[in-house]
C-alpha cells in the first residue's frame, strides 16, 4: 500500500465523504478498494454520520483499475467492495466529475444515488483490453438502463458524456454546482423514512431475446471471446440474482485475465501510450496546440484532414488551384457527412457547425498567418516541391510545414525552403476523418520541436501519432509493402484473391487486401508501382495488378477490380476475368502452378513484413518495434486481439520464424534477405516486440 494515503475520510456535518486520491486520474490501485470498504463501515458505525458521499479528487471519480495489475495478486476484489457499498444501512451518493469508467462506474452504480458534473465521462471499456467487467457492471448496468443499452456500452467500450448518462438514466442528476454540494443537498432533500433504492433489486425491462441475437450477430465477425462472455453475462442478469450473476461474472473474468488474447490488447493498450514518448524531447518543452491550420489540395486526403480538424472543432482553411476542384472537394466533405447523418452518428446541427469550420479559398494570401500547413495534394515531386518554395517564402517563421506524402524522400521536399528545420511529414492515413494513424515523419533536418509539434497536432485530432524516419514508404508502408509484393506472386504462382482474403480475414482482418485494394484504387498503387520502376533498374514488375490497372479495373469505383461489383453493390464477386489474367501472366513468364495451404499463405504475407519491420528498426527508421505494432493496428487494420505485427510474430518465435524466412531466401532469391536484427534476436532467444532503434 502507498505510504501516502489514496482514499480520504472526512466527516463534515453529518456527511462521510470519501475520497479516491491517486493522481492524475485515480485509477484504482492496490490496497485503495480495501480503504473504500473501511470509510462504509466507519461511517455506518459511526452515530454522527447520516450520509456517506463517495467521491474523487483531482477532478476524476475513478478512471478504472490500473491496467498493469491486471494477471497479479490483489487484496479484494471490486466485487467485494462494491458488495459493501450495496449493504450499507446509510445512503450513499457517488458524486462524479471527469472519467468515472471501468471499476469507478461499477462502484458509482452499486451507490444508492449518482449526481454528475457535466465533465464526467462514463463507460466500462474492459473490453478493449480483451475483459469483461469484473465488479457487477454486466449485471447492475442492465438492471439500470436495459440490457440493449448496457450491451452498446459494454461491447464498444464507448465513454458516455454526463447528458447521455442522464438520458440512459446512469445518473440522477447532472448539475452544474460542485458535485459535493449537489449530493448534500440530494440527501437533505430525501425524507429519513424513505427506502433505499437498490439496483440489485431492478428488473431488466427488455429482457428480449432479440436483443441478445442481434449483439451475437453484430459481434460474430470480431471472435473476441470477452464479446462472447459479455452477452451471455447481460442475458443471465435477465434470470439471476445479483450475487448470482456476479459469481459467474467473476470465473470469466478471471479465465479471461490470464488469456493470450488479453494479454495482446493490453500489450497494444501500452504500446499506443510508448508511442508518444519521443526520445531526445526536452523535459521542460511544451508542444503548442496547431489552431489556425491550412490543408491545401481538396482532394480525397486534403478534404479528409480539413473534416478531422472540423470535428475536432478547429477552424481549417482549405485551398485548391482550381474552383473546380475546391467545389469539387467541398460537396465531397459534405457527402461524407450526409452519409454519417444517415447512419445517424451526426446530427444536421453538427454538420452546419462542422462545414462552418473549413473555409475553402484559392489564394495563398488567405494562409499567411496559419501556424501549420498540410500539403495533400497528387504524389508528383515537382509539384510538391513548387508548394514548398512558395511556403517557405510567405509563411511566418514559425509555421510548420508538413507534408502528407506516404513515400516521398522528406529531405528533398525540405529541400525546397530555408528552413529545413521546420519540415516534417504528417502522413494522415485514408479516409483520413475516420482512421487513426498518423504518421509523423521526421526528416534529416527536423528539428525535434518540429517533430513534437506535428505530433500534438495529430493527437488533438483524434489521432494516435507514432514518428518514423524518412525513407520509401516510411515505416508503415514500407513495413507492409513486402506483404503485398508477396500476396501479389502468390497469384503468380496458383493463389486466387479469394483464397488469401478467406486466410487474412480468418486471422481476424475485417476485409480481405485484395477486397482493400479495390476500395482504395488500383489505380493508386499502380502509379506508386510505375515510380518505383522508374527509380530502380531491378525493381520486380507486379505483372497480375498492372494488367488489371491498365484494363481499366480500378476497383469498387468503376465496378471490376479484383472482383467484380454489380450495381448499387459493394459486395466482392469472384471474376473469371481476373483468373484469366493471372493464368495469362504464369504462361507468359513460365511460372509453375501449385497448390498453397492456408498456413503458408499467412506466413507469406506476414513473415516477409516481420523481416522488413527488423530491417526498418535496425535503420533507425523506427524508433521501437511497438511503434510498428501501432502502426500495423491503426493504419492497416491487423487484428487488434493479436497485438501487432511483432507481438503475433513472437508467438511463432523470432527463430523459428528466421529458419523459415531463411529457407525462402534460399529458394526465392534476394527478396528474402534475412534482416539481420532478426538474425540476432533469433541467436538470443530474443522477443522482436522488444527490438528498439540503436
Amino acid at each position: 500500500m502507498n505510504s501516502v494515503p489514496t482514499v480520504r475520510y472526512e466527516v463534515n456535518d453529518q456527511l462521510a465523504v470519501i475520497t479516491v486520491d491517486n493522481p492524475p486520474v485515480n485509477a484504482m490501485a492496490p490496497g485503495m478498494r480495501e480503504e473504500i470498504v473501511a470509510g462504509i463501515e466507519r461511517a455506518n458505525a459511526d452515530p454522527a454520520v447520516q450520509a456517506i458521499v463517495l467521491t474523487g479528487a483531482n477532478r476524476n471519480f475513478i478512471a478504472g483499475a490500473d491496467i498493469r495489475q491486471f494477471g497479479k495478486a490483489r487484496g479484494i476484489s471490486s466485487a467485494e467492495s462494491t458488495a459493501a457499498i450495496v449493504q450499507s444501512a446509510k445512503p450513499i451518493v457517488a458524486a462524479i466529475e471527469g472519467y468515472c469508467l471501468g471499476g469507478g462506474l461499477e462502484h458509482a452504480l452499486a451507490c444508492h444515488y449518482r449526481v454528475a458534473a457535466p465533465s464526467a465521462r462514463m463507460g466500462l471499456p474492459e473490453i478493449k483490453i480483451g475483459l469483461i467487467p469484473g465488479g457487477g457492471g454486466t449485471q447492475r448496468l442492465p438492471r439500470l438502463v436495459g440490457a440493449r443499452a448496457a450491451l452498446d456500452l459494454i461491447l464498444s467500450g464507448r465513454h458516455v458524456d454526463a447528458k447521455e448518462a442522464l438520458a440512459l438514466g446512469i445518473v440522477d442528476l447532472v448539475t452544474e454546482q460542485p458535485v459535493l454540494g449537489a449530493a448534500r443537498d440530494l440527501i437533505q432533500r430525501r425524507s429519513p423514512a424513505a427506502p433505499l433504492p437498490h439496483v440489485d433489486s431492478m428488473t431488466i425491462q427488455d429482457a428480449d431475446e432479440r436483443v441478445f441475437a442481434e449483439a451475437r450477430k453484430r459481434t460474430a465477425r470480431q471472435r473476441i471471446k470477452a464479446a462472447a462472455y459479455a452477452i451471455e453475462l447481460v442475458e443471465a442478469a435477465t434470470s439471476r440474482s445479483v450475487p448470482e450473476g456476479m459469481a459467474l461474472e467473476r470465473a470469466r473474468f478471471s479465465e479471461l485475465e490470464g488469456s493470450d488474447e488479453s494479454r495482446a490488447l493490453r500489450y497494444a493498450f501500452f504500446a499506443e501510450r510508448t508511442s508518444a514518448k519521443v526520445p531526445g524531447a526536452p523535459e521542460d518543452y511544451r508542444p503548442p496546440r496547431v489552431t489556425r491550420p491550412a490543408v491545401i489540395g481538396a482532394g480525397t486526403m486534403g478534404g479528409g484532414i480539413a473534416m478531422a480538424f472540423a470535428d475536432a472543432g478547429i477552424a481549417v482553411r482549405l485551398l485548391d488551384a482550381s474552383a473546380e476542384g475546391l467545389e469539387r472537394g467541398i460537396q465531397r466533405i459534405a457527402a461524407n457527412y450526409a452519409a454519417k447523418l444517415k447512419r445517424n452518428t451526426i446530427t444536421e446541427d453538427e454538420i452546419r457547425e462542422r462545414m462552418a469550420l473549413i473555409q475553402p479559398t484559392l489564394s495563398y494570401d488567405d494562409i499567411v498567418d496559419c501556424d501549420a500547413v498540410i500539403e495533400a495534394v497528387f504524389e508528383r515531386i515537382d509539384l510538391k516541391l513548387e508548394i514548398f518554395s512558395k511556403l517557405d517564402r510567405i509563411m511566418g517563421p514559425d509555421a510548420l510545414l508538413l507534408t502528407n506524402s506516404s513515400a516521398i524522400d522528406i529531405n528533398t521536399i525540405a529541400s525546397a525552403t530555408q528552413r529545413p528545420h521546420m519540415v516534417a511529414g504528417s502522413h494522415f492515413f485514408a479516409p483520413a476523418n475516420v482512421m487513426k494513424l498518423c504518421e509523423i515523419v521526421k526528416g534529416d533536418a527536423s528539428s525535434i520541436e518540429t517533430i513534437l509539434r506535428a505530433a500534438k497536432m495529430g493527437r488533438d485530432l483524434g489521432k494516435i501519432s507514432v514518428i518514423a524516419g524518412s525513407c520509401d514508404g516510411f515505416a508503415a508502408n514500407r513495413s507492409r509493402a513486402p506483404l503485398v509484393t508477396e500476396m501479389m506472386l502468390l497469384l503468380e504462382e496458383g493463389a486466387l484473391p479469394q483464397q488469401i482474403d478467406k486466410v487474412m480475414m480468418d486471422f481476424g482482418y475485417p476485409m480481405g487486401p485484395f477486397a482493400v485494394s479495390d476500395l482504395s484504387g488500383l489505380d493508386v498503387s499502380y502509379d506508386t508501382r510505375k515510380r518505383r520502376a522508374a527509380a530502380n533498374p531491378e525493381y520486380r514488375k507486379l505483372h497480375v495488378p498492372d494488367r488489371l490497372a491498365e484494363m481499366g479495373r480500378h476497383g469498387q469505383k468503376v465496378g471490376a477490380g479484383w472482383y467484380r461489383y454489380e450495381a448499387g453493390s459493394r459486395t466482392p464477386m469472384p471474376d473469371p476475368v481476373v483468373a484469366e489474367v493471372i493464368a495469362g501472366v504464369a504462361r507468359d513468364f513460365n511460372i509453375p502452378q501449385r497448390q498453397f495451404s492456408d498456413d503458408e499463405i499467412l506466413r507469406r504475407l506476414l513473415f516477409a513484413s516481420v523481416n522488413e519491420a527488423c530491417k526498418i528498426i535496425d535503420e533507425g527508421k523506427a524508433l521501437r518495434a511497438s511503434d510498428i505494432d501501432v502502426m500495423w493496428l491503426n493504419g492497416f487494420g491487423f487484428p487488434r486481439h493479436r497485438g501487432g505485427l511483432l507481438y503475433w510474430a513472437d508467438s511463432i518465435g523470432a527463430d523459428n520464424i528466421y529458419r523459415q524466412i531463411s529457407e525462402w531466401h534460399a529458394a526465392y532469391g534476394k527478396r528474402w534477405q534475412p534482416s539481420r536484427l532478426l538474425a540476432s534476436i533469433a541467436a538470443a532467444s530474443g522477443q522482436l516486440r522488444e527490438a528498439t532503434a540503436a
